[in-house]
């Protein structure tokens, strides 16, 4: 088992995140909710935007089953509900209506939406607390800190990322694809993210297989011996860079 306390100082401290890292994980009975501590069961009408701020900024752990008022379309993307062909048509008919063009455009989205395999519940944590074992963890930040995460990632071991957007519902470009690619999946959050889920206007996120973060760390740890770090340092633009640049690159000519 991870130092999961460890792994999320030294992400909060190597990236100044403002926010804590968010633990999910899918259960496969509901029971299972039972053995987790101090467990946050909503019954007001929520949708899963709202889930990670009361992970992240409130330091909440959010317990949901298919019998909570979760919306539908939370429930068929989180694993919790089967998304149908009479679910899917019916929800583009609707997206047809506000964030696409056409039904036909609306349904193509519903069928390329990842989604987590059902299951009976899901549980959210901060991953300091140590709640459970995670399988996904998302990471909230500015694009300089999301991209100091993931060059950490590209030092250890290099490999070129890929990354989604379907427009609204973008947690399934985030949560979803990684639970199902097993890879580090960056998303910029949708409309339903910032403004039920606080999502500032600067950040993005990034949801990574948890066995990746002490990867992430050990390479932002060397890029930092280097000179790369976060906050970004300034050159300038109207600046000769030269010789800061030979700092970092003393081959470059």
């Amino acid at each position: 088992m991870f130092n999961w306390a460890k792994i999320s100082e030294e992400l909060k401290s190597l990236l100044r995140l403002k926010t804590e890292p968010v633990a999910f994980r899918r259960l496969e009975k509901a029971e299972e909710l039972n053995s987790i501590k101090n467990v946050t069961r909503l019954q007001r009408g929520f949708t899963y935007c709202q889930v990670p701020f009361l992970v992240r900024v409130m330091e909440q752990t959010i317990g949901i089953t298919k019998e909570d008022p979760l919306g539908e379309r939370c429930m068929r993307i989180h694993g919790l509900r089967h998304a149908t062909e009479k679910s899917m048509n019916a929800e583009a008919k609707m997206l047809a209506t506000t964030w696409f063009g056409s039904p036909e455009e609306a349904l193509q989205q519903q069928r390329e939406t990842p989604r987590i395999p059902v299951a009976e519940a899901t549980v959210s944590a901060p991953l300091y607390k140590e709640k459970f074992e995670p399988e996904v963890v998302s990471i909230y930040g500015n694009p300089a800190q999301i991209m100091m995460f993931l060059c950490g990632l590209q030092k250890e071991k290099y490999e070129r990322f890929h990354f989604h957007f379907i427009g609204e519902g973008a947690c399934a470009d985030s949560l979803a694809e990684c639970y199902l690619t097993g890879k580090p999946a960056l998303a910029i959050p949708c409309f339903g993210e910032r403004s039920m889920g606080q999502v500032a206007d600067d950040e993005i996120v990034v949801a990574v297989p948890p066995q990746e973060l002490e990867r992430a760390i050990y390479g932002m740890k060397k890029l930092v011996k280097i000179g790369f770090r976060y906050p970004v340092c300034f050159i300038g633009g109207l600046t000769d860079p030269t010789s800061v640049l030979s700092q970092f690159y003393p081959q470059s000519k």
